[in-house]
């Protein structure tokens, strides 16, 4: 006879009970979580261990086992360590598997997007790659184009239709100029349209920033535009770009940033009527710099600007700045205005005119709106009389950018900078782009004091000062380093402004350069020590970009 005998099986404690019910559940399932983080643990462990000594069999069974578990890891957890490593970091760990790669491009892991892109054929592929995976649910995108190596001094591209007389190697040389210009061009406009096809179905787009500095300007005009016709000769391709750019406007539901600076013709005077109006009231920051727009035409108007009630930072031409526009920022339903970037350009000055510019009373009404009102100007290549119109005793003016090619900045000018805005300038570049080097115009001639001394004793708040250009002498350097001392952050000085007295040349117990660096260095109450590559100065060879990057970071911190 056989007999079966059950066994019951254990119950977990209170299973008898309502109440016990309840814990059984909450028991399996803190039961099944210690398995699966067991399980977990064992792949980690795999994942850091070795493959064991023994046959190449057994080897390899070990690491195909390693990869597998690798690639079983589910998606949410990959996704968050990943959130933990820095994007070089991502882009080592998804060459791990496929499974891993698809995770490196979730929504969650890429909110901001900043590209640096030269305007080279070999930079498209990456690009396209990387805005087909991104494009489309990017919040924060920030792009800057760039040509390598500019030209520079006259003829080659820039020199238009007219006739050249050159012979032998210079033609050769130009030619490769022109032909290089062209490929330029050229690629720049399919770089734009990569860019701009990718987003413009993206919804969630908060902040968009565009930068192309590839407009070289010359005495003739734009030497972009003057080859754009070649390039783009029935104009689909800008055409193309404009419409791009205004969908993306009006398909944006969340944009509360939008910056474009130098970029070519790709704003228009009607690009800002495709913004809806409620996304018109929400924009935070608006910047349109252009230098290129023709005639007395403006990228943005006062009208349109009355829609950007909730306006805390504008970048414009400082031309296309009126003091209707300075009224319409003073008005009760506008919020106060607390950042105001100006580009003055001598090109913008040349076709359009300063009649219009707000007078010392727009700007004593701007800052009683708004006493947190800072402004940024950046000033290319402009002449002291109209300098002397621009700068107004009531402009809250808290940084100045010189950049010059032809025309220097006069004492006259520095001297009415440091007596009108003592109370809030911090920031005061001087650039000047001379070829003969043994030239440069000496700011303190026939003047008992030197501007530059003057400017640091009475701009109480000056924390950067770059100079080039212009003759800095040893004695009035040190005068700076000590009357600001460790308040004054950066002092960028390059080695060939530096000028010495006779008599401290004529001092043989003393090194005047080792000297000048010591007393400097004390001052500041840091090492410090002259610029001896001009090249490594970004504020001297790319003057564009770095007051772009300027006003992005001025824009932002508020």
């Amino acid at each position: 006879m056989l007999l079966f005998l059950s066994v019951p099986q254990p119950r977990p404690p209170g299973a008898r009970t309502r109440a016990g019910a309840a814990r059984v559940a909450r028991w399996r399932r803190q039961r099944l979580r210690l398995q699966q983080l067991r399980r977990l643990r064992g792949l980690l462990r795999g994942l850091r261990g070795r493959p064991r000594t023994g046959s190449r069999r057994r080897g390899r069974m070990a690491l195909c086992g390693q990869a597998a578990g690798a690639a079983s890891l589910p998606s949410e957890l990959i996704v968050h360590i990943f959130s933990f490593l820095s994007a070089s970091d991502r882009l080592r760990a998804s060459a791990s598997c496929s499974h891993w790669r698809e995770c490196l491009f979730y929504p969650a892991l890429w909110p901001q997007l900043r590209i640096c892109l030269r305007v080279s054929p070999s930079e498209q592929p990456r690009l396209e790659f990387l805005m087909r995976k991104c494009g489309w649910f990017v919040r924060e995108l920030r792009v800057e184009f760039a040509a390598e190596n500019y030209l520079s001094g006259g003829g080659g591209p820039g020199d238009g239709g007219r006739v050249d007389t050159r012979t032998g190697g210079e033609e050769v040389e130009a030619l490769q100029l022109s032909t290089r210009w062209l490929e330029v061009l050229r690629t720049y406009l399919e770089l734009v349209l990569c860019v701009l096809v990718s987003i413009r179905n993206n919804r969630n787009l908060q902040k968009f920033s565009l930068f192309g500095d590839i407009s070289v300007l010359q005495q003739q005009g734009s030497l972009s535009n003057t080859y754009l016709s070649k390039v783009d000769p029935d104009g689909k391709k800008i055409k193309q770009i404009q419409q791009l750019f205004e969908e993306i406007l009006s398909n944006s539901r969340q944009l509360k940033w939008l910056s474009c600076g130098f970029m070519l013709e790709i704003v228009t005077p009607t690009s800002l009527s495709s913004l809806s109006n409620s996304i018109a009231n929400t924009m935070e920051h608006l910047s349109l710099l252009d230098n290129n727009i023709p005639g007395n035409s403006t990228l943005i108007t006062a009208v349109e600007l009355e829609q950007f009630v909730n306006l805390r930072s504008l970048a414009l031409d400082f031309c296309d700045f009126t003091a209707e526009m300075a009224r319409v920022l003073t008005d009760n339903n506008h919020v106060p205005l607390q950042r105001l970037s100006l580009l003055v350009h001598n090109v913008s000055v040349m076709h359009k005119s300063l009649d219009n510019m707000p007078n010392d009373e727009h700007w004593k009404a701007l800052s009683r709106k708004s006493t947190n009102l800072r402004v940024y100007i950046m000033a290319f290549d402009i002449k002291s009389e109209d300098m002397l119109k621009i700068l107004k005793p009531s402009i809250p003016l808290e940084r100045i950018h010189f950049d010059s090619y032809i025309t220097c900045v006069s004492g006259a000018i520095v001297d009415l900078i440091s007596r009108q805005y003592d109370k809030f300038l911090t920031h005061f570049i001087l650039m000047n782009d001379v070829i003969d080097t043994s030239g440069f115009p000496d700011l303190s001639d026939n003047r008992n004091e030197d501007p530059l001394v003057l400017l640091a004793w009475r701009c109480t708040k000056l924390s950067l000062l770059a100079i080039h250009g212009y003759t800095v002498w040893a004695h009035n350097l040190i005068a700076i380093a000590r009357l600001r001392g460790s308040d004054l952050k950066v002092l960028e000085v390059t080695e060939e402004s530096i000028d010495f007295d006779q008599g401290e040349l004529a001092d043989q117990d003393v090194d005047p350069v080792h000297n000048l660096i010591e007393q400097v260095s004390l001052g500041l109450g840091q090492p410090w020590h002259a610029i001896m590559d001009i090249e490594s100065l970004s504020v001297f060879t790319e003057p564009n970009r770095h007051f772009y990057r300027e006003m992005q970071s001025f824009s932002e911190d508020i």
